[in-house]
């Protein structure tokens, strides 16, 4: 599924005109992305977790040349998946 058919979803499940379901579908992305940004959790009853997670610095190998290469430290997001959306899918 695209941003474009989750648009279109929610726009037929609230009948709101397609800009208006756009503009609510953004807003709730965008509410994800600051609250991650500031390493909150992001968790939606039913559906899951948004979380960050610290990667540590590491080595690895490019699988082209062989090279050895240093890998920052980074903060990487991460899902968990509900209970509830878990049983749905089985």
């Amino acid at each position: 599924m695209s941003k474009k058919d989750l648009i279109e979803a929610v726009a037929v499940k609230t009948e709101m005109t397609r800009e208006k379901a756009g503009v609510a579908v953004d807003a709730v992305i965008a509410h994800i992305e600051d609250s991650m940004k500031k390493g909150e959790e992001v968790r939606i009853p039913g559906f899951g977790t948004f979380k960050v997670a610290q990667r540590a610095a590491r080595k690895a190998r490019n699988p082209q040349t062989g090279v050895e290469m240093q890998l920052k430290a980074s903060r990487v997001p991460k899902f968990t998946a509900s209970k509830t959306l878990k049983e749905l899918l089985n």
